[in-house]
């Protein structure tokens, strides 16, 4: 809901908790940690929410097993902050770490590989490194495609980030023929004043303007 103030609170209430009964490695503290890092992450307080995500790596990397995927979430949470501040090749190291982990205990068509999949384009796309985001982003939704209802958003998302890519690399064609399958697929799942239906729209009127 966004109501931030309110989430910190809660979260710190059973951190409190937490800290007064369980062992300082308890595994259930690392929960705490990234949960209350995630929302500063949110807020955009950077430092506060690398703070508590690598609190929770650290527990995570002396109680559990070097693939849980407990250690895949934390690497995931430190990268989505790095990629937050602009600071591609730190979020792209630990978004790397992450999808290690998860290729080796995942199947391969396991919703959390698309997650990665997609982080890691994303970094390559803010970096400007065109063909490795587009690799990463058609991975993503070769997973989703094989794995989603065909009117599911996230597969919407995969479409209109690959259309950005092609856009930019001034691929206007293929731009709009993704744009166009992210705007079909959005306008079946979502009512019609939908921010996200906006988006892709502005998107397809731009690239028009390309022509």
């Amino acid at each position: 809901m966004g109501e931030y103030s309110i989430a910190l609170l809660s979260y710190e209430k059973a951190l409190e908790i937490y800290q007064k009964t369980l062992p300082s490695s308890h595994p259930d503290l690392a929960t705490s940690y990234n949960n209350i890092g995630s929302v500063y992450n949110a807020m955009g307080q950077y430092s506060k929410a690398l703070s508590f995500c690598e609190k929770a790596l650290e527990i995570c990397q002396k109680t559990l097993p070097s693939n849980h995927p407990s250690v895949a979430t934390s690497y995931n949470n430190i990268g989505g902050v790095y990629d937050n501040i602009g600071e591609y090749s730190k979020a792209l190291a630990s978004y790397e770490k992450a999808l290690e982990i998860q290729e080796k205990t995942l199947p391969s068509n396991h919703p959390d590989l698309a997650t990665s999949y997609n982080n890691i384009g994303s970094v390559y796309h803010s970096m400007e490194e065109y063909s490795k985001a587009l690799s990463f982003y058609e991975k993503a939704l070769e997973i989703e495609e094989k794995t989603l209802p065909s009117s599911h958003p996230d597969l919407a998302t995969s479409y209109n980030n690959i259309g950005l890519v092609y856009k930019n690399m001034k691929d206007y064609s293929k731009a709009l023929s993704y744009y166009e399958s992210a705007l079909d697929i959005l306008q079946r799942a979502l009512p019609p004043t939908h921010p996200n239906i906006k988006t892709v729209k502005n998107n397809i009127e731009i690239l028009k303007k390309n022509f």
